[in-house]
């Protein structure tokens, strides 16, 4: 009979202490699952920035890695390098004013290049002859797996006289290296080794 009453007694122990065991591991499994909820918690928040408007109502704007956004700011800086480098008109405040500005978003080179072409007396006749010039650019191809980023840009660039327009290809090549942001280079780029690898006359319409 005391026997007995042992291994009953054992028995109970060997349960009590089973019970206990899964009661301290699913209590670790919920304490563990927690403290991951609350990192990923505090991790999401951290995603978010809160503005007030007007100190009146608060409203929620998600936050951007940079990084995201670099490849569209980069399309944008070459597509705007462009715009002011090739639109010309028969006004020379007006070009060097676009220059100006052009020469902001770029290094030596691309001045290099108008300063050729000034030599030349290509503004001159821009001028004289009431010439104007527009581009539009068709793609900016960029390649971000190396630094500096190797770019292409595909364009075509009206020439407009009073007698007729000519239509030429553009192809430009250049390298874009990260820089500090200002009102002047809001897209922080910079232009090195900027160069014409193609500008030949596609078609010539009279007006």
């Amino acid at each position: 009979m005391e026997f007995k009453t042992l291994r009953n007694i054992e028995n109970s122990f060997r349960q009590i202490r089973l019970y206990a065991l899964v009661f301290a591991v699913l209590c670790i499994s919920v304490v563990g699952y927690a403290v991951w909820q609350s990192y990923h918690f505090a991790e999401q928040q951290r995603q978010k920035v809160y503005v007030l408007d007007n100190g009146k109502s608060l409203m929620l704007a998600l936050s951007q890695d940079a990084s995201i956004n670099r490849p569209v700011e980069a399309r944008e800086h070459i597509r705007r390098f462009h715009e002011l480098f090739f639109t010309l008109a028969p006004d020379k405040n007006a070009i060097e004013s676009n220059m100006k500005r052009a020469f902001n978003l770029a290094d030596k080179s691309a001045f290099d290049y108008y300063k050729d072409l000034s030599e030349k007396g290509y503004y001159n006749r821009i001028i004289s002859g009431n010439v104007q010039q527009r581009i539009e650019v068709d793609s900016v191809v960029c390649n971000f797996d190396t630094y500096p980023y190797a770019v292409r840009t595909y364009a075509k660039q009206f020439i407009i006289r009073s007698s007729n327009v000519t239509r030429r290809n553009l192809i430009t090549s250049c390298y874009l290296v990260n820089s500090v942001r200002s009102d002047n280079n809001p897209q922080g780029f910079n232009i090195e080794k900027f160069a014409i690898t193609e500008n030949r006359d596609v078609e010539v319409i009279e007006r």
